[in-house]
């Protein structure tokens, strides 16, 4: 794919590298001091709402988030604006037998350093919580 900015390719190796579980690349894409935020404000995901600021915090998020799933992450739509990039994607989650899906807007700020130094996604976490509810019920 012909990328418009360094931040709509860095947004999709961080989705390719996601995918793959490649836990190293995906790290190395990002400032020492980045803050993922995923998804926005307060969930069980991160309890304070402040997200995971600094690679340590960020490496736990992977650990706990990332590497838990098998995931299927499909950009939908890129839309590219100077050093940021807001993707409308959609991810199904396979946990087992279970399938989540999950549609989400993620928006990736990049550095002078062509790193990411901030990926807030919004996306409603009660919403995934109830599908894999109703899910695990029947």
């Amino acid at each position: 794919m012909d990328y418009q900015t360094k931040a709509q390719e860095l947004s999709f190796l961080s989705r390719d590298y996601a995918v793959a579980k490649d836990k190293k690349n995906w790290l190395a894409l990002f400032d020492n001091n980045a803050l993922v935020q995923d998804p926005i404000g307060k969930s069980p995901l991160d309890p304070e709402g402040n997200g995971h600021k600094g690679l340590a915090a960020i490496e736990q998020f992977y650990d706990t988030v990332i590497a838990n799933g098998n995931i299927e992450f499909t950009i939908i739509e890129s839309i590219p604006c100077g050093d940021e990039c807001a993707n409308y994607a959609q991810i199904v989650n396979l946990i087992g037998e279970v399938k989540i899906e999950t549609k989400m807007i993620v928006i990736y700020r990049i550095n002078s350093n062509n790193k990411i130094e901030s990926l807030r996604a919004f996306w409603d976490y009660k919403k995934m919580e109830d599908q894999l509810n109703v899910l695990l019920l029947s």
